[in-house]
């Protein structure tokens, strides 16, 4: 972080509160305090010198910064609005502790986010995904019964990459065929399962069960775990999915969250309330929600000039 010690002071500060106040989780105060060095490092140069203060720090500025990440380093839209929250998120606190006299940033308008129709699998192709997974998990083995559990519960919760890795045993109910998601900001959620899921994950809990009367130091809260016991990673979840998802189309650039953008995009054409579906999402704001039904529009124009004789 910066080398004047009272913007160092300010940024430390704010990197406590958000910390513990806030308690967000450590990936994001790295990302955040990433995100105020590149800001200050920015603010060297366009000062054309290192005796500067926070509270001298202008509109303009912040414009030129975000600017500056468009075109010189070719920053995505959504990667310029993220980090401009961090700093207005950091000019609120400098605000409301008197540190500075005004907040620069609230009046700076957020980058228009481009929309991308997610990529996603047709029912045939979801189908084809399941029958090459049971096929595999026909043989009793550990790891093809995981892998079937694991392709299940994407697709029957919809849930992220990142939530399925992190889940406990105690978050699933196989009685009641529903699961509690810890999702984005610690918000809590519970999807219901279906039964296809529900019965992949009870013939997988009997061969974890196996694997961990033999490992040395077991994770007994983890739900999926390797065949050494432990939780099984980020990238490990990757592999698996992706190795299916290869088989189905090696170049239509789907991946892991492909399966979630299928859950939305299955469950809306199927005539399911958007309000429903954001809520088995976990999105905080419907328009988030919503890019799945331009997705079904796409789809039904394509229907339409491929079937209609006079399209």
């Amino acid at each position: 972080m910066s080398a004047d010690p009272a913007r160092r002071d300010d940024a430390d500060a704010y990197l406590r509160y958000v910390a513990h106040e806030r308690q967000l989780s450590p990936e994001t105060l790295e990302a955040y305090s990433r995100d105020l060095g590149e800001f200050e490092a920015f603010l060297d140069r366009y000062y054309g010198a290192p005796e500067w203060a926070w509270g001298g720090v202008d509109r303009l500025a912040i414009r030129s910064w975000m600017g500056d990440m468009v075109s010189r380093r070719g920053l995505a839209r959504t990667s310029v609005a993220r980090k401009l929250s961090a700093v207005r998120s950091f000019y609120r606190f400098l605000h409301v502790e008197e540190r500075v006299a005004a907040n620069p940033a609230r009046t700076v308008r957020t980058p228009r986010k481009e929309r991308h129709l997610p990529g996603f699998l047709t029912r045939e192709q979801m189908e084809e995904v399941f029958r090459d997974a049971e096929a595999r998990a026909e043989g009793g083995g550990f790891l093809a019964l995981r892998n079937l559990a694991i392709v299940e519960l994407f697709y029957a919760t919809g849930m992220r990459l990142a939530e399925l890795q992190a889940m406990d045993l105690a978050s699933l109910d196989l009685v009641s065929d529903r699961v509690r998601v810890l999702g984005k900001g610690r918000k809590e959620r519970i999807v219901p399962l279906g039964r296809s899921a529900t019965r992949a994950l009870r013939t997988y809990y009997e061969a974890r069960e196996r694997v961990m009367e033999e490992a040395t130091r077991p994770d007994r809260r983890a739900v999926f775990v390797a065949q050494t016991g432990r939780r099984i990673t980020v990238r490990q979840i990757q592999n698996i999915v992706g190795q299916f998802l290869k088989g189905i189309a090696d170049d239509a650039g789907l991946s892991t969250h492909s399966l979630r953008h299928s859950f939305a995009t299955h469950l809306l054409d199927a005539g399911a309330d958007l309000l429903a579906v954001k809520e088995l999402l976990g999105h905080a704001s419907l328009s988030t929600t919503q890019i799945y039904t331009h997705t079904s529009k796409e789809r039904l124009r394509r229907v339409y000039r491929q079937a209609h004789p006079r399209a």
